[in-house]
């Protein structure tokens, strides 16, 4: 069985209430659960959370809520991977078989189908324990620099000030969208990041939504590329 996790703690601070708060029409956390159902991957998709609100908006939307996630799991300091690994032991416990499990956070409007079904592909096709989007980064790392005090900018790596941009390797980051792995990746608590392998997705596509500012900018580029 694949199973779809989607993690919704309710105590959001910077942008209270965001993963019920409406986005373009629907709850936020209706978008990743819409995208889950209409992929088809999923023998089951259900969402993790310690608060009944999200778990009503869930089911409304198609998922299923077979537990609420205990405090323990739900605070700020809380990471991903045993979050999901409690999620699969807790289907397990009630008779479910999973193979596989696929964290999607619940705030991923421009998450697409494709990117899903692709990476699932490539974490078969090379037997890896995760798989996850990753996109570039817009400027070379190896020119980044640090402020001092005084105002005076001082390069990270000095030795590449000379550099041609373009001579430079290029370097990715976590998108922050989804995680493929197998359930016995999950349940041994691995580091999803250095145990998997990346699917390189377009930095266009990636949108962190942390801020009001954030959230209507999202709102608007949404809107412009649904139109």
């Amino acid at each position: 069985m694949k199973l779809c996790v989607i993690p919704a703690r309710g105590g959001s601070k910077r942008i209270p209430r965001k993963n019920i708060r409406f986005f373009c029409g629907k709850p936020m956390i209706a978008w990743a659960i819409g995208y889950a159902l209409q992929s088809r991957l999923f023998e089951k998709i259900i969402v993790s959370t310690d608060d009944e609100s999200i778990a009503d908006v869930a089911r409304a939307a198609g998922a299923e809520t077979p537990f609420l996630r205990p405090a323990f799991f739900s605070d700020d300091l809380t990471p991903t991977v045993p979050v999901i690994a409690h999620a699969v032991e807790a289907c397990q416990k009630i008779g479910w078989s999973i193979e596989y499990a696929c964290c999607i956070y619940p705030c991923v409007p421009f998450l697409e189908i494709s990117d899903l079904v692709h990476a699932f592909e490539l974490m078969q096709r090379n037997d890896a324990s995760f798989c996850y989007p990753v996109t570039d980064y817009a400027h070379p790392i190896q020119r980044a620099m640090r402020r001092l005090p005084s105002g005076q900018m001082q390069l990270l790596h000095p030795e590449h000030e000379i550099a041609r941009t373009q001579d430079l390797e290029a370097a990715y980051h976590d998108t922050g969208q989804f995680y493929w792995g197998k359930a016995s990746a999950w349940k041994a608590h691995m580091k999803m990041h250095t145990a998997g392998i990346g699917l390189v997705i377009p930095s266009w596509r990636v949108v962190d939504i942390d801020n009001e500012d954030d959230w209507k900018r999202a709102e608007l580029l949404h809107e412009v590329l649904n139109r």
